[in-house]
Order: C-alpha cells, then sequence, then structure tokens
C-alpha cells in the first residue's frame, strides 16, 4: 500500500525509503563511470548513456514497489499525453541522471533527482550527487538537509541577505547571451561554475546567492531542487518571480528561472 502522507511520520518513511532509491540509482551510475561507457543521442539530440538507462531502471522499480498507485515520470520514459496526466494527484517527478554531459566529461558534477509532485507543486525532493558524496533532501513542512558521510546530516538554509559580491551558481555547459546579459546588469558578482542540479543546492546551502538559468531546462531538472530550495528558506521562481508548477499544459519544458535566498530581491529587474 501506498504510505498516507498525512503526519510527519509518514512522510519520514516515505523519503527514507526514496534516499535509499537514489543511494541504489547512484551505485549503478558509478559503476558504469568507473567502467567506461558509450554516447548514443536522443531524438532531442541531447546525449543519453548506460548510466543514464541503469539508473532508470533502479529508480523505476524502487518506486512501483514502494507506490505501486503513484504513477512515474522520468526523463527515460516517453510521457504520457497531458490529457491523462492531468488526472493525476500526485506523481513521480524523476530524472535519473541529470547533468549527462558532465558525466561524460567526467567531472562528477551530476545527480539524481527523485521528486514527488502534488498539486503541481513538489512536496518531497532528493538530489544525490555520487561522485561529490552528497545527498540532499527536503519535504513539505519538515524543511532540507544535507547528508555527507554515514551520520554527518545537517539542516541547511539560504543566505537570506545577499552580499555586496554576489555569489552565483552557474552552469558549466549552458552559459548564453541571455545570461551574460543579465550579470552585466549586477555590480560585483563571483561565480561557482558547477554541473546539474547541485547548482540549486548550493543555494539551498547558503554557499550562493543566485542560479539564474536562462535556457532550457525540462520539468525533473527542477522538481527535486524546488522543494529543497523552498524548504531550506529560499525560492525558485520564473522571471516573473512566480512559483515554478508542474504538469500544467503538454510541454515539459521550464521557463527561464531564478533559484535565490533573498526574498527580498526582484531578480527580473536585471535581465
Amino acid at each position: 500500500m501506498t504510505p498516507r502522507l498525512t503526519n510527519k511520520q509518514d512522510i519520514e518513511a516515505l523519503l527514507a525509503a526514496v534516499k535509499q532509491i537514489a543511494y541504489e540509482a547512484g551505485r549503478r551510475i558509478m559503476e558504469v563511470y568507473e567502467q567506461g561507457f558509450s554516447v548514443e543521442e536522443k531524438s532531442d539530440h541531447t546525449p543519453v548513456t548506460e548510466a543514464d538507462l541503469a539508473a532508470h531502471r533502479v529508480i523505476d522499480e524502487g518506486l512501483r514497489a514502494l507506490t505501486p498507485d503513484i504513477p512515474i515520470l522520468s526523463e527515460e520514459c516517453k510521457p504520457l499525453p497531458f490529457h491523462e496526466r492531468a488526472r493525476w494527484p500526485r506523481y513521480w517527478l524523476v530524472d535519473p541522471l541529470d547533468g549527462t554531459r558532465e558525466f561524460i566529461r567526467r567531472n562528477g558534477e551530476f545527480s539524481v533527482n527523485i521528486a514527488l509532485i502534488e498539486g503541481n507543486r513538489p512536496v518531497v525532493g532528493t538530489i544525490y550527487g555520487p561522485v561529490v558524496g552528497c545527498l540532499y533532501y527536503a519535504a513539505k513542512g519538515l524543511g532540507a538537509f544535507k547528508k555527507s558521510g554515514i551520520d554527518d546530516v545537517r539542516p541547511i538554509h539560504v543566505r537570506e541577505r545577499c552580499p555586496e559580491k554576489i555569489v552565483i551558481a552557474g552552469s558549466r555547459s549552458h552559459h548564453g547571451e541571455e545570461f551574460r546579459q543579465f550579470i552585466s546588469h549586477l555590480s560585483d558578482y563571483e561565480i561557482i561554475p558547477m554541473g546539474s542540479a547541485l547548482k540549486s543546492c548550493l543555494v539551498a546551502e547558503g554557499r550562493a546567492d543566485l542560479y539564474a538559468r536562462l535556457g532550457p531546462t525540462s520539468e525533473w531538472d527542477t522538481a527535486a531542487a524546488q522543494i529543497i530550495v523552498e524548504e531550506a528558506g529560499g525560492k525558485i521562481t520564473d522571471t516573473r518571480m512566480q512559483a515554478l508548477r508542474y504538469n500544467t499544459r503538454e510541454g515539459l519544458l521550464n521557463p527561464h528561472f531564478f533559484a535565490f535566498g533573498d526574498r527580498s530581491r526582484d531578480w527580473s529587474e536585471y535581465l
């Protein structure tokens, strides 16, 4: 039976199981990472490897066993038409290997992203970076946490006020003209380059003030990060400063967005 998310104990039990699924997916990714792999191209011209597919299988099997009546939407499976998805009261939204380009470059900056969506908003999320050795996780109303090592778990929180020099988590693979124009309007800044959803995690733990993504992403890229950032005291919004919502239309592309800690700033002013 699917756990009923009606109290703290139910949510914590569900989250504990999802964390183990993320760890197992990360283990399978690392097996491929260490043994070598080939790269193929999907129909949308994005790369895919054996690791993406192996992690997808682990997560798909794990979530189906854990919550057999909750649908799963993963980057590595063909999405159902919107008229069917629109009937889902809740569903799992998964990116089995976020940062495939970083995986291919072997820089370690990739992650396993798993989120539970209810009412078009994420309510549970885990992001696991198997090379960096960190698991970030959160559930609505329970706070956000970072686990590194066997027993090292600590709550995380955004930096609520930007310093004079703004620290930006920047993509290693996607720096377009719109982003360059955006940062040109900032008086002083520093960029920390990072791949995958780990950029948003830098914001969630207060190491960065802002992650501005002014290029294409999909809903599975941001859902887990959004609940983690929100529970850490920050926000992920579109460029109109409205929180991202999920499964509201046929397409699964996100609008351009900001992840940030200082909620008093209107980042759209710098566009």
